[in-house]
């Protein structure tokens, strides 16, 4: 392996950062929500082929955030993905609450800001990469600066997505000088110069006489090094046609390579057939040692005795299909939810500890954290963090609690479970489709934000997966889509739809099944989308909070629920955009079609033996449900 090689999959490498220090922002404020947003947005779009991307997030000030990233011109969309993790994971424990942050890696630059003007943050960091003088400076000094002017017109004059130019020039016979010049792709060619220019013009304060050295502007960066630590093929010029030459000569040299080429394909087949072999051999260990990675996360019984006295029946806060739900005290007093699942679940040890290593991936405010698990003594049991609110639907439908919610309070739930579902979709290591997305499945922490909770029918797909298809129709009436409750076809875009019928929950105070039996036979999407044909939507908002709503907020979500049931599932948006509506009141809608009308007696009714549901709630509010971690792992079809 190669040295460029090493380079380009080592994990990303910190430069430098800036933290203003002077302008700060509060806790669980309109900011941090507004920076979480804008993070997560740059997160999901860190895979576009151009390397960069550029958002604002909220609209009022101060609590108003612009921020973009910039990738190596050479990255592929994966290594850029990595980078830009790695660099919103690292600027945030250097910057934990500053409002204005800038961090460069050597791979990448990620930039936030309550100013517009994002390239006045800072002036420039100039970095000696290496303390080994070159020798013969003054030759080596005027290669490098015709070298580096030379790739700023390039990168300045690129017309493609991206303002990125490499270059390779020998400097003695045995060192070769590596540059490169780069340039947001939102910047001018005059804008691009006067950066670049600026940039290479402090080379002599940072890196003079010395063997490599890196200036970062917060839009433009430039480096150079004796050693290749890009790409090679990567920006550098387009070489000239070369005249044709004779027929005979074209022979003479095509017909040894083609016999060539023939040995070594053949030789490939016969190596590619001994590796998958091996690799088939070994798959089994690679699955024993990640679930021994899991080691950590398991507790031993007698803790979880303890914790919950033995399993005592005054600790039990919830019960299921599953098994019981119990609260538990740590030694150290911390509370905790421990899931006991039933001894006749047909899962066995192995099966379990994989699902632990799947679920304790997932980490987002939005769902609710996996502590750990006990396997021991013929018990499987899961540990997760306590949530004291129990679930949306133990206040929600019930009418005393309801006034709990007030209207703010709903608001901020549905951006929680909608930034829940975005994470899942979108922006963790596998995309999960959860799949029995429903009020009991979203608990309620202490300040009343929304955690989604209970995987036990989620599937993960790959990532470029579209949809899958199964026989098992698994969930809740009500919620399920129609092409997933009656073909058995499931996407993200089923989240979507179950999402929709969840929001109108929300505004309505009222369950959709509530309405089987009354209007008609219609459900709540019938319900609604009478209200909305007749222009008066507002009809539809729960009493409760009718004096202290914000009257375009509760009909944007009444829009935005309408066109996540829409029947085509292409109809419906992704998460992504409806985060964005949620966030953003300047992004228009598309006008909805009527929704998808359902009869789930008649769906019951024509289902085959083999597709027999698992109605996993008895619709009625239940004390407390936790994550029931049953993940299973689909192939592309």
């Amino acid at each position: 392996m190669t040295l460029l090689s090493l380079t380009i999959e080592a994990a990303p490498t910190y430069a430098s950062h800036h933290c203003q220090n002077t302008t700060f922002f509060t806790p669980n404020s309109n900011y941090q929500a507004n920076l979480d947003f804008l993070l997560s947005a740059l997160s999901s779009n860190s895979t576009l082929p151009e390397g960069f991307y550029r958002m604002n997030s909220g609209k009022n000030p101060p609590d108003a955030i612009i921020g973009r990233f910039l990738c190596r011109g050479d990255l592929t969309p994966d290594l850029c993905q990595n980078c830009i993790s790695t660099a919103m994971e690292d600027v945030r424990k250097r910057c934990p609450f500053d409002k204005v942050t800038l961090i460069w890696y050597d791979e990448c630059t990620l930039q936030y800001s309550n100013d517009s003007l994002l390239d006045n943050m800072v002036p420039f960091d100039n970095i000696a990469s290496s303390n080994q003088s070159v020798v013969e400076q003054g030759r080596f000094d005027s290669l490098l600066s015709s070298t580096m002017k030379s790739l700023a017109a390039r990168a300045a004059n690129s017309q493609s997505d991206k303002k990125f130019a490499t270059e390779e020039v020998k400097f003695t016979s045995s060192q070769t000088l590596y540059a490169l010049a780069q340039c947001a792709p939102e910047l001018s060619v005059e804008s691009c110069m006067t950066c670049l220019e600026s940039a290479i013009g402090s080379i002599p304060q940072c890196c003079a006489g010395v063997q490599g050295g890196k200036v970062m502007l917060p839009s433009s960066n430039i480096r150079y090094e004796l050693y290749p630590f890009y790409n090679h093929t990567a920006g550098l010029p387009v070489p000239e046609k070369k005249k044709s030459t004779s027929s005979s000569t074209i022979i003479a040299v095509t017909v040894p390579i083609a016999g060539s080429m023939i040995l070594f394909l053949v030789g490939l087949y016969f190596l590619r057939r001994r590796t998958r072999e091996k690799y088939n051999n070994s798959r089994g260990d690679k699955v024993a040692m990640e679930i021994i990675s899991a080691e950590s996360l398991q507790f031993d019984l007698a803790t979880i005795d303890a914790a919950t006295n033995n399993f005592s029946d005054d600790n039990k806060i919830g019960k299921g299909g599953f098994g019981s739900v119990y609260k538990g005290v740590l030694y150290n007093g911390q509370e905790i939810a421990v899931k006991r699942l039933s001894r006749t679940s047909g899962q066995g040890p192995i099966e379990f500890k994989n699902e632990i290593v799947l679920v304790s991936k997932l980490q987002h405010r939005n769902l609710v954290r996996l502590l750990g698990f006990c396997l021991e003594g013929g018990e499987k049991i899961l540990i997760y963090e306590y949530v004291p609110n129990r679930s949306l639907d133990y206040f929600l439908f019930d009418s005393e609690r309801q006034r709990q919610l007030d209207w703010s309070s709903r608001y901020k739930i549905i951006g929680g479970i909608a930034r829940g579902l975005l994470y899942l979709h979108e922006d963790s290591r596998l995309r999960i489709i959860h799949r029995d997305l429903k009020a009991s499945n979203v608990l309620l922490d202490a300040n009343m934000n929304a955690k989604i909770s209970d995987f036990g029918m989620a599937r993960i797909v790959v990532v470029d997966q579209t949809q899958a298809n199964t026989n098992r129709i698994v969930g809740t009436y009500g919620y399920m889509s129609p092409e997933y409750a009656m073909h058995g076809r499931f996407s993200v875009k089923s989240d979507v739809f179950s999402f929709g019928v969840l929001l109108l929950e929300i505004i309505s105070g009222k369950m959709n099944n509530c309405f089987f039996q009354s209007e008609h036979n219609k459900d709540l999407l019938g319900y609604v989308w009478k209200k909305w044909k007749d222009g008066r939507p507002l009809e539809l908002l729960d009493p409760i909070i009718r004096g202290s709503f914000v009257k375009n907020e509760v009909i944007r979500c009444i829009h935005i629920g309408l066109l996540c049931v829409q029947e085509d599932p292409a109809n419906r948006p992704t998460m992504a955009a409806i985060v964005l509506m949620l966030d953003s009141h300047s992004v228009s809608l598309q006008l909805p079609q009527q929704p998808a009308f359902l009869l789930w007696s008649r769906a019951r009714k024509n289902m085959a033996p083999d597709e027999v549901a698992l109605d996993s709630s008895t619709n009625q509010p239940v004390p407390w449900s936790v994550d029931e971690a049953s993940i299973t792992q689909l192939h592309p079809r």
